[in-house]
């Protein structure tokens, strides 16, 4: 699982001119799921969101998490994070789970990141002709790979 991670102080989804979900303050997670993730990757980049201290402390710096400002989360599901785009200038979408598998990953993800934050997670439509508006804080965006775990 890839997600990119952005520190908003807004950021909104829209589906056919309807807004899906919406956020103030909180982080906008992009979220690409792929064929060999497992329960494991998603409990493991879940908790590191969900902890993710990158909202400033009273002396500027970046020592407080997404509970500790009372953020929200916009999560949305982005299959282009894994293009590969080694040949040519068309990129490939091989590595990216099909809805079969991607699906089940997302509703999880959606569950456990209520479960860890306590709050309602903000959504887009999966598979849907996505518009998202943000404002990236900072800007901060943090990119977070499962291939990149420690597993110690």
């Amino acid at each position: 699982m890839r997600a990119v991670l952005q520190r908003v102080s807004e950021a909104k989804c829209t589906v056919d001119g309807h807004i899906t979900g919406q956020i103030n303050n909180g982080f906008l997670v992009l979220l690409g799921i792929e064929d060999a993730d497992t329960g494991e990757d998603l409990h493991w980049l879940a908790q590191k969101i969900a902890g993710m201290r990158i909202f400033g402390d009273e002396n500027g710096l970046m020592n407080k998490s997404l509970a500790d400002v009372d953020g929200d989360i916009l999560l949305i599901s982005q299959f282009t994070l894994f293009a590969q785009t080694k040949k040519g200038n068309r990129p490939s979408f091989i590595r990216a789970a099909r809805p079969d598998k991607a699906v089940p990953l997302y509703e999880q993800m959606i569950e456990v990141l209520t479960q860890l934050t306590g709050k309602k997670i903000a959504t887009g439509i999966f598979g849907a002709d996505m518009k998202i508006s943000l404002v990236n804080d900072g800007p901060v965006t943090i990119i977070m790979d499962t291939k990149d775990k420690d597993n110690h």
